[in-house]
């Protein structure tokens, strides 16, 4: 009977504690909730307006922007070299487009914080590497780099992309 009446209590206990901690955390929930949005309510406003650039048209329908920027985030779009050349001329031609949407939309190289490279074929890594060596300051951004199945679309043996900020 005793262990019995422990058990129920243990329950009781561990439900009554549990309620509390749901009500503090709910609480402290509530307050962390309203001290952000009275912080972070004139910063979102100032964030909603996207802006694009360079917007390519398919039939007179909006089919993607080169640069869509948002607040003091810029994301530029694939950018390939379709001319003739090896992996050395591509990618420096690839960087140099990528740097102009920066610039246009108010940014830089060095701000760049993530880039893509999408490569022909994996045995140009070298080759874009050293090209691509110190085009983004002493301090490189994160990238990822892969041979894409099939190839890029058109002539272009290597295509790039980015995030950066203003």
């Amino acid at each position: 009977m005793k262990t019995e009446r422990r058990s129920i209590l243990k329950r009781l206990f561990a439900s009554a504690a549990g309620v509390v901690g749901l009500s503090a955390a709910s609480k402290a929930a509530t307050v962390d909730t309203a001290a952000v949005d009275t912080v972070t309510e004139p910063a979102v406003e100032a964030v909603a307006e996207k802006e694009v650039f360079n917007v390519v048209n398919h039939q007179d329908v909006p089919l993607f922007s080169g640069s869509t920027k948002l607040g003091n985030m810029v994301f530029v779009a694939g950018k390939g070299y379709h001319k003739e050349g090896d992996i050395k001329v591509h990618t420096d031609e690839v960087l140099k487009e990528l740097e102009k949407e920066l610039i246009k939309a108010g940014s830089s190289m060095e701000k760049v914080l993530k880039v893509n490279v999408f490569l022909h074929d994996l045995n140009d890594y070298k080759g874009m590497n050293e090209v691509y060596k110190g085009r983004f300051g002493s301090k490189p951004p994160v990238r990822t780099t892969v041979a894409v199945y099939g190839g890029v679309p058109g002539d272009s043996l290597v295509e790039m992309d980015c995030i950066a900020y203003i």
